[in-house]
This record gives C-alpha cells, structure tokens and sequence, in this order.
C-alpha cells in the first residue's frame, strides 16, 4: 500500500494537462454582440468552470407576496422566450429589449442592449416604444416593434404586470415576448452583465 501512494503521485505528475473546453452559448455560438447606446458589446458566458452566483442572485426563497412565483405566460398571446431567443432579438435592429425593473436594479447591472422602462411607469411611455399619443391614450398599430420584457426573474412581478398594463393601454400582446428566466437566470448562465453604475 505504502509503494502505491508515490506511483500515484508520479501518474498525477506525468499526465497531460487538459485545456479547459470553452464555455459557449450553443456548440456553434461562443457569443454574440450587440449593440448598445455606448457602443457594441460582446455577449458571452463566463469562461470560470467554478464561477458561482453570489449575494441576492444566489437566494432561493423570498417571501410571498409579492415574490411568489410567476406563471410562464403573464397575458394569452404573450411568448414566453429563453435565452437563445432574447439573444436573437438583442441582435435584431428592429426588436427592443426591456428591463422593467426599477431604476435602482437597472443601475446595479443589466443585460447589454436593454433599455430601463420601469414597469410602474411603461403604460404611460408606450410613445418610446412605437406608440402613438392620442387624447384617449396610445395608438399601437403596425408599426410597434416587437419586444420582449425581463424583470428579476421567475420570482418577480413587474415584466408580468407591465405586459398586463400596456396590453391593456394598446399594445398588441401578439408583438410582446416575455423572459421569464431574468436576471437570476442571465447571472446564472454566466452572461455578460453591464457594470453597475
């Protein structure tokens, strides 16, 4: 036994060292850029095999209400997305991404390319989003760009309640997507993150 202790260790010694296999998005995707007011920016998963979520993105539980669970479709004729698809509209020129999180999570770190349309507020700025103002309200027709909404996670209620809102204040819910995975499951992936400010 005392002779199979230093073989070993010669074996552990002698053996190749294996190259880390990258971590990609897809087999074919390593990352993907968007672009972004500030410029563009890659889009990629963190390359740390021991990475781990940290601080509030690490909790499992929170009290409800109001952090309960939310369904997988907030409104009939919403899509709800993952990651691949949101990727997919992030880099489509004609689509908009929203993070209807309040200023105060927006600041602390988004996804690139998201623009901050706090959902207390969206119903009421629906004009920067293709409406039009009207004296009874917003007008959405055609013209209204698709776009998806995030917010916290599969635990938070503002995408779900903004998309309520604004489907209610005129905007085509065929034309919205919701991703309900958010920001925990973005951080948990080990996506890209805009520094907090």
């Amino acid at each position: 036994m005392r002779r199979f202790f230093p073989v070993l260790a010669c074996l552990i010694a002698a053996a190749p060292v294996l190259a880390q296999e990258p971590v990609h998005i897809r087999p074919d995707l390593p990352s993907v850029t968007v672009d972004t007011p500030t410029g563009p920016v890659e889009i990629s998963r963190n390359q740390d095999p021991q990475a781990q979520v940290s601080g509030e993105w690490a909790r499992t539980s929170r009290p409800c209400p109001p952090f309960c669970v939310q369904p997988m479709s907030p409104a009939d004729g919403v899509r709800t997305i993952g990651e691949l698809e949101l990727l997919e509209m992030l880099q489509d020129p004609e689509a908009v991404v929203i993070d209807s999180r309040t200023a105060d999570w927006f600041a602390g770190g988004s996804i690139p390319g998201a623009i901050n349309l706090p959902w207390d507020r969206m119903a009421e700025r629906l004009d920067q989003v293709g409406c039009e103002l009207d004296f009874d309200g917003y007008i959405c027709g055609e013209a209204v760009p698709e776009i998806a909404l995030f917010c916290n996670g599969p635990w938070c209620g503002q995408s779900p309640t903004a998309i309520r809102r604004i489907i209610e204040a005129g905007y085509p819910a065929e034309k919205i997507s919701y991703y309900r995975g958010g920001m925990q499951i973005w951080r948990l992936l080990g996506f890209t993150v805009t520094a907090a400010e």
